[in-house]
């Protein structure tokens, strides 16, 4: 998966299948990348789409 064709579909069902949901936009709410990312290893996603979730949330912030 690239950057190009990244829904975040993939990411959110790893990350239901371990309730993490919530947990994981109040992290992205409050820029705790470091915490989204622990939830995100924690669910099973691999590092190239943990990198592309990181990289979307760094272009939102800079984009408000």
């Amino acid at each position: 998966m690239d950057e190009t064709d990244f829904e975040g579909t993939l990411v959110l069902e790893a990350l239901a299948a371990i309730d993490k949901v919530d947990e994981f936009f109040d992290a992205v709410d409050a820029d705790d990348v470091a915490r989204a990312v622990v939830l995100m290893k924690a669910a099973g996603i691999d590092a190239a789409n943990i990198v592309t979730v990181i990289r979307k949330l760094e272009n939102a912030d800079s984009e408000h």
